[in-house]
């Protein structure tokens, strides 16, 4: 396949790079300063897998049309990014990749729904420098369709995306995004705080922040009776057990879980578009939970006010002591 993936961050670039060496033939479409540092320089993956630079072709937009397009761009990000491409985007397959639920949504008003597929990353990088990018751990790319059954061709990308990634097809993958969004669900914690997952959940505070932000989120869609569905190596089991458990309980499961990730610094996507000065997804992510309360004339306080306080940060540029983050959520007074 000749395969274009708009969006060179932090898992664009990895998605790209890894599948250029499995042999596909790859174009990466990003920013100018991006697209220049690659072309000149390689991209450089450090990480779980080693060491590489990787040498492939990056271009601001589409030149021509692709057999499987990527969106790997973030979900504020995709209606730009179709319009700066949408002249070469009426042939090929459409594959997003977006965190939280709506990415498929947005798309839709410009593709036929039975022809658009979905996925859901669970490999972790991070973005670090122009040409630069941290593979922080392995995981698995679910592929399946956000609006009609899977067919073939949903096996068919799976076949090649599997060439460099663990791939496995799912018969529901709405119901994975909406657990995939609490797996994200943390993110907002780092990027108020501009902090590593790691350095964020040492604090046990904060670890009970966490817990009653899920606890708020994961209420609010039983209530509104939307499926979680397991992902791999992720049952949904985990994300209702941490919700009904008892606080300090839960709070100490996910210390542990959250400052073990990775050997290196992992911060959250929400984070990452903060520290290159960018509009984060948060209102994809802890903002769906508010959307969706509102939606039900229902109050869910915390998330409200760490969607707030994102804003905040994204309009300051400065972060927030841990102090006063806790005093925001009312975890101390």
């Amino acid at each position: 396949m000749k395969i274009a993936v708009i969006g060179a961050g932090a898992i664009g670039s990895v998605a790209a790079a890894y599948l250029a060496k499995a042999g596909e033939d790859i174009v990466l479409i990003s920013k100018q300063a991006q697209a220049d540092a690659i072309n000149q320089n390689g991209l450089m993956i450090r990480g779980v897998r080693g060491q590489e630079t990787f040498r492939l072709k990056a271009l601001t937009r589409l030149d021509k049309h692709y057999d499987l397009i990527i969106f790997t761009v973030k979900t504020q990000d995709l209606e730009d990014a179709y319009q700066a491409n949408h002249e070469f985007l009426d042939k090929g397959i459409i594959l997003t990749s977006q965190n939280g639920v709506q990415a498929d949504n947005i798309l839709s008003a410009h593709f036929d729904r039975e022809k658009m597929f979905s996925s859901i990353v669970m490999f972790g990088a991070t973005y670090t420098t122009l040409g630069d990018v941290m593979f922080n751990f392995e995981g698995d790319w679910v592929i399946g369709k956000p609006f009609t059954s899977i067919d073939p061709q949903t096996h068919t990308i799976a076949k090649t995306l599997s060439k460099a990634f663990k791939t496995t097809v799912s018969n529901n993958i709405m119901g994975m995004k909406w657990l995939k969004l609490f797996v994200n669900f943390n993110n907002c914690l780092c990027a108020v705080l501009g902090k590593s997952m790691q350095e964020t959940f040492e604090d046990m505070d904060l670890c009970k922040a966490s817990v009653m932000l899920l606890k708020e989120g994961v209420s609010t869609v039983q209530r509104a009776h939307i499926e979680l569905v397991s992902l791999p190596d992720f049952p949904v089991d985990r994300i209702y057990g941490l919700a009904s458990m008892p606080l300090d309980q839960a709070a100490a499961i996910t210390n542990k879980a959250l400052t073990h990730l990775s050997k290196e610094p992992v911060y959250g996507s929400i984070l990452q578009s903060l520290m290159r000065k960018r509009v984060s997804e948060i209102d994809f992510i802890n903002g769906e939970i508010v959307r969706l309360a509102r939606q039900m004339r229902q109050a869910v306080p915390l998330n409200e006010r760490i969607v707030d306080l994102v804003h905040e940060v994204e309009r300051t540029g400065k972060f927030l002591s841990s102090e006063d983050l806790k005093k925001a959520l009312n975890v101390i007074k």
